[in-house]
């Protein structure tokens, strides 16, 4: 059986794929009858409400001494007058995400949270910053209970009770304090002067408002009279102000983050959860002023030549891109085509079998035992890549046994990726988010507050099995980020790069990683490749691209196969020839710039 609901929304580019798409789906729809396998054509997910808005071609950037990467030119611009300045890599950071707290606030800003890798190029050392948000300390596991039974996701989302702890902030302050060169203060000058005098609301972000993704942004009166002035949605090409938010950042550029954490400005982000019209929360100012951002070990392994490394839990993106990795690594993804359906059905199993882990094992390490060493061990990745049949697919995978842990729970692709090399050589690569587009839609002192308190699980057990990412006092739930950073086999730093997307941000992640390291594809090319996903459940493809032709393919070796549109937004630098080299993904409006 076939379901067309597919709407057409692309650009022009993409027309004639399209066309053929719609050829496709009629052709299957006549064979339907002889045949049990299902093809689904949709526009979008339920659980993926930052929506696709268009395709815009991206050529790869070169530059000799240092470079940004991220999703909006005004926060890219910001990040490069930093590193012309003088400044580091981290400073450069900094600037950037307070610009896109003003410019993307759909996506990240400081009401959310953030992983971090930095590459110390003088130290020859990597580090890794959690600023992941975390649970308030009156927190239960009964949080999103309503008489006496668990809400649904789309309740959980709006109000105040789905805000954590924003982290984004101390983990900034923290990183600084280590490896920044300007100061504090400067770094927060080009988002100030943007929220006084005004922003250009770019296409993206008025699209987003008009298709009215998140209910909570016309609910919530703060977040109402901002994006929706006069009962209508923001324009592309408005100009817009935010002196709130600017009189925020002119707080944190003086105070740092106790200016936050602590004060006034604390008061009014716990009355703000405390009091929100919908779902009222439990964050309070004792919550915010214990709030402590943490350094991490990475992880990393080798990957044929190459040593790829990615953030440890609480984040399940670094673990579960390397397990999918190793999974594939015998299996010589180079001797294959690029981007060919027989490489592409390979990846979907390795998908498969390090989800299942994910799901069952991977929670914040302070509350869990996270079984990494079991996970990464030969004996064991030799196991489980025994089930990947080329001829078939595996349908859904049960974890491998090392505890009792279990338990799902949800991510959406509202965040946003950076990626910056400075002259030096030092790198981050830094995935930040709200969550949900416009997060918790509670909108105080100029900015969205997070609702990444729905990415818990919301039971404690499941089948009388403690669920691992169950919610817990002080406790930071589980994330799909997945920053990477990568290396050759003398150390030196080979690239950076990193996606929004949810749970599919593992998908994009290692598919780029395949294209840049199997298939030696420049950075922009990898980027642009068709994606592809599979969190253990359905192979989904993307709408308007040459992988639709091999639906059937996939539909044969018996996928349930979904063509829908993949809203990947990733942003890397990858060292080609002694020079840095950039991409940014179409799907979205970031750029490249360096120097």
């Amino acid at each position: 059986m076939i379901v067309f609901a597919y709407v057409c929304n692309l650009v022009f580019k993409r027309f004639f794929t399209y066309l053929s798409v719609c050829f496709l789906v009629t052709f299957l729809s006549s064979c339907s009858s002889s045949s049990s396998s299902k093809i689904e054509v949709t526009a979008i997910e339920a659980r993926d409400p930052e929506a696709a808005t268009g395709l815009k071609a991206k050529n790869l950037v070169t530059s000799e001494h240092a470079m940004v990467v991220a999703a909006n030119p005004y926060a890219v611009e910001a990040g490069l007058k930093v590193l012309k300045l003088g400044g580091s890599a981290f400073d450069a950071a900094i600037a950037v995400q307070m610009v896109l707290t003003l410019v993307e606030p759909q996506s990240s800003g400081i009401g959310g949270g953030a992983f971090i890798l930095h590459w110390d190029e003088e130290k020859q050392k990597l580090t890794g910053l959690d600023g992941r948000e975390t649970a308030p300390s009156q927190a239960t596991s009964e949080l999103f209970f309503e008489n006496g039974k668990p809400v649904s996701w789309h309740q959980a989302v709006v109000g105040g009770r789905s805000v954590g702890v924003p982290g984004v902030i101390a983990a900034l302050e923290l990183g600084h304090k280590q490896y920044g060169k300007l100061p504090w203060k400067i770094l927060f000058k080009s988002a100030i002067e943007l929220s006084e005098q005004g922003f250009v609301v770019s296409p993206r972000l008025a699209s987003l408002l008009d298709k009215k993704l998140n209910p909570g942004v016309k609910t919530l009166p703060a977040s109402r009279e901002y994006f929706y002035p006069k009962g209508q949605a923001l324009q592309a090409g408005a100009v817009k102000t935010n002196p709130e938010l600017a009189a925020s950042l002119r707080l944190i550029s003086q105070q740092g983050a106790q200016g936050f954490y602590q004060g006034q400005l604390a008061s009014d982000i716990a009355n703000a959860v405390q009091n929100s019209k919908t779902a009222p929360g439990l964050l309070s100012l004792t919550d915010l002023a214990s709030y402590r951002a943490k350094w991490r070990e990475p992880i990393c392994q080798p990957y044929h030549s190459y040593k790829v490394c990615g953030f440890a839990p609480p984040t399940s993106g670094g673990t579960t891109v390397l397990s999918t990795l190793k999974l594939l690594e015998p299996l010589h993804l180079a001797d294959y085509e690029v981007n060919s359906a027989q490489a592409l059905h390979l990846l979907t199993q390795a998908w498969r079998l390090s989800f299942a882990d994910r799901n069952h094992y991977l929670a914040d390490p302070d509350f869990v035992d996270v079984p990494l060493d079991e996970l990464f061990s030969d004996s064991y990745l030799n196991k489980r890549r025994q089930q990947i049949d080329q001829n078939k697919d595996m349908g859904l995978v049960e974890a491998g046994l090392f505890a009792v842990y279990s338990g799902i729970s949800y991510q959406q692709p509202s965040t946003t990726h950076i990626s910056i090399v400075d002259q030096w050589g030092n790198a981050v690569s830094m995935t930040s988010s709200i969550e949900m587009a416009f997060g918790s839609a509670v909108m105080v002192g100029g900015f969205l507050l997070n609702n990444q308190l729905t990415d818990f699980a919301f039971t404690a057990e499941k089948s009388g099995q403690l669920i691992a990412n169950r919610v817990e006092a002080n406790k930071r739930p589980r994330s799909s980020m997945a920053p990477t950073i990568v290396f050759d086999q003398q150390n030196n730093f080979k690239g950076a790069l990193g996606s929004p997307g949810g749970a599919r941000i593992i998908n994009y992640v290692s598919q780029t990683l395949i294209g840049l390291i199997d298939w030696q594809l420049d950075i922009q090319s990898a980027i642009d490749l068709p994606k592809i996903t599979n969190l253990n459940g359905s192979t989904a493809v993307e709408a308007g691209t040459s992988l639709v032709e091999q639906a059937a393919y996939f539909s044969g070796l018996g996928h349930e196969v979904v063509v829908r549109d993949l809203n990947s937004g990733l942003h890397g630098i990858w060292v080609e020839g002694g020079k840095l080299t950039g991409g940014a993904d179409p799907r979205r409006e970031g750029v490249a710039m360096g120097y």
